[in-house]
């Protein structure tokens, strides 16, 4: 029998002695350094937020602010039933994928020829960040001019290699195809150096066990850098996500800082239309119902998002606790 079963010794629980509880208080005190922050967001995230909610139940007016009347939902009714939110919902997703997709891509592409030794790679570094560091107004001035339809550099060379002109600002697809490279161009060296970050922390272990079975540039890339940057991929894609679907600043410069998005808004988004309702058409109650809209259409899609990771990431942990590791030895070898 040990001391601590025996029934007549008693169990003592350790003391706090007083000098500790002096300094209990004082552990506290980092509280108090985060405060500042707290305060902040809940001034600046989530008061609007709250008060964006309360006014989306309201008929408010720009001009009668203080005179708004209970309307419950009747503003997210008015706003579903409206063919300019679905028009602008649909230009969302379209602007969204044809930027996002190709921006990533060159991104990743960008990132894994700098992740080389090469002659100047600091400058080069360098280099991709300044479209993110330009003025939106500059560049979206330049590629306006760019793909105006008489006088820009695009259709010249369109016209030099004999093809025809295109109407890069009255058509749906052209002028949605515009809009979209002035994000891709401004976003992709923000992206390319996120992922050159995680490219190094991968270990260069696993490059040269690679090279010693014989695998490729490409396979390398393929089966080590792909796999070991699935947690950047996945912050990029919920990043630029949250980003497509509260594009501004691009398509308002693209039309003279008009919030109609074209002349047939064949590229107003979610964010002008959103302006257009508050600013220009003084209904402060249907554009809060807007933005609350497109606080849910980011949420679900970052949900599915996510999701997605999470089934692929256990799809393919299964697929590493079938496959035994005699098996897999022969499969690095052949690629």
């Amino acid at each position: 029998m040990t001391v601590l079963e025996h029934p007549d010794v008693a169990v003592r629980r350790p003391r706090t002695s007083a000098r500790q509880r002096r300094h209990l208080p004082g552990r506290r005190i980092g509280y108090v350094y985060v405060l500042p922050f707290f305060v902040v967001f809940a001034a600046f995230s989530v008061y609007p937020w709250l008060a964006t909610a309360w006014v989306s139940l309201h008929d408010t007016r720009l001009s009668t602010y203080h005179q708004s009347n209970w309307i419950g939902l009747e503003n997210y009714h008015n706003l579903l039933t409206n063919k300019f939110f679905w028009n602008a919902f649909k230009n969302t997703i379209s602007i969204g994928i044809i930027s996002t997709v190709p921006q990533l891509c060159m991104a990743l592409g960008v990132a894994h020829l700098l992740n080389y030794r090469l002659r100047g790679r600091t400058f080069f570094r360098v280099a991709i960040l300044m479209p993110y560091a330009t003025s939106l107004a500059a560049a979206t001035v330049i590629f306006s001019e760019l793909f105006d339809p008489k006088l820009g550099l695009v259709n010249w060379a369109l016209h030099l290699g004999h093809l025809p002109a295109v109407d890069w600002q009255g058509s749906k697809w052209p002028s949605q195809i515009a809009v979209s490279a002035i994000v891709t161009w401004r976003w992709t060296g923000y992206n390319a150096l996120i992922y050159l970050a995680g490219m190094q922390a991968v270990s260069s272990d696993l490059y040269e066990a690679a090279a010693m079975d014989g695998a490729s540039r490409w396979s390398q890339f393929r089966h080590v850098t792909i796999p070991g940057l699935r947690p950047t991929i996945l912050f990029t894609i919920v990043v630029s996500t949250i980003g497509a679907a509260q594009l501004f600043g691009e398509p308002l410069l693209y039309h003279n800082g008009l919030p109609d998005g074209g002349t047939q808004n064949q590229y107003q988004t979610l964010g002008l239309l959103m302006y257009q309702q508050g600013w220009t058409n003084d209904r402060l109650g249907l554009a809060s119902a807007t933005a609350w809209t497109m606080f849910l259409i980011i949420v679900v899609a970052v949900g599915v998002n996510l999701l997605l990771a999470r089934r692929r990431e256990q799809r393919d942990g299964g697929r590493r606790r079938r496959v035994p590791l005699v098996a897999a030895v022969p499969e690095v070898t052949a690629r």
